[in-house]
């Protein structure tokens, strides 16, 4: 997460307005106008409900307060403007405070289609609408305060929780497999690579998922699946430290991937 990055975020003026430029405000709109297109058949249904209340603009970069509205009488959260990357202590801090960080930067016309480290769009899209969701809200809340006190080992493993539910999960629902992760609704190459199945798709046990290796820049070889959204508050009932110690006492399951020099970009946020 501290990684070097080559774009610099937006500072809101001491109103909490961020100014965008015209090119900006289009690169949302070509974003959004794509994801669009793939969500109704693809995305949950908590995510479509909490999108319907976002009532995202589509012709221009929503200001934070705008979204902080919705957040703050859904769920008691908001966001909170970052930099491009921060640490994993800020990270958790704001986490569990209710608080969701948000890139205030938007990508360029020269990397739509892929995009290593989260923008706005990203954050916003990707992970806003669930957060009006309070089974979602309250498991990102407790992930945020396990961190706190996690060490640096612990944190390594327990990140893949994050990544395997938040940010690349799927979910049951009536009508088949459903995508919660915004790692996957933002990007139209991981839907349609995700919803068709063409990767390993199983039941997320949380041992597994700790032991698991993962890449940001390819498409995910293996996926999780929740029973329901409930299942994210159960998950907060369990002694989930306890589980990323014992997966450090076992250690990685073999890698479902090529190594890293052998595998081409993917497409994606």
């Amino acid at each position: 997460m501290a990684k070097g990055t080559s774009y610099q975020a937006k500072l809101p003026d001491a109103q909490g307005y961020i100014d965008y430029s015209a090119t900006e405000h289009d690169i949302w709109r070509q974003l959004i106008t794509r994801q669009m297109d793939w969500i109704d058949n693809t995305a949950c249904e908590e995510f479509l409900a909490g999108l319907k209340l976002l009532n995202l603009p589509m012709d221009r970069i929503p200001q934070l307060d705008e979204i902080n509205q919705v957040l703050l009488k859904s769920t008691g959260w908001q966001t909170a403007p970052v930099p491009a990357l921060i640490g994993f202590e800020e990270f958790f801090t704001l986490l569990a405070n209710k608080k969701f960080p948000v890139a205030t930067f938007i990508r360029t016309q020269e990397e739509l289609d892929y995009l290593q480290e989260p923008d706005i769009f990203h954050e916003i899209f990707g992970h806003c609408a669930m957060l009006t969701n309070k089974h979602f809200a309250d498991f990102t809340e407790h992930y945020g305060k396990l961190g706190l006190k996690a060490n640096k080992q612990q944190r390594v493993y327990l990140a893949r929780l994050y990544w395997f539910t938040v940010e690349f999960g799927l979910v049951r629902s009536h009508d088949g497999l459903r995508i919660i992760g915004g790692g996957i609704l933002s990007s139209p190459g991981e839907t349609n690579y995700a919803y068709h199945k063409e990767a390993d798709i199983r039941p997320l046990d949380p041992l597994e998922v700790f032991r698991t290796p993962y890449r940001i820049d390819i498409m995910q070889p293996q996926y999780f699946v929740l029973e329901d959204m409930a299942h994210l508050t159960e998950l907060t009932r369990l002694d989930l430290m306890g589980l990323v110690d014992q997966a450090i006492e076992l250690g990685l399951l073999p890698a479902k991937f090529e190594p890293k020099q052998q595998v081409q970009k993917k497409e994606t946020i």
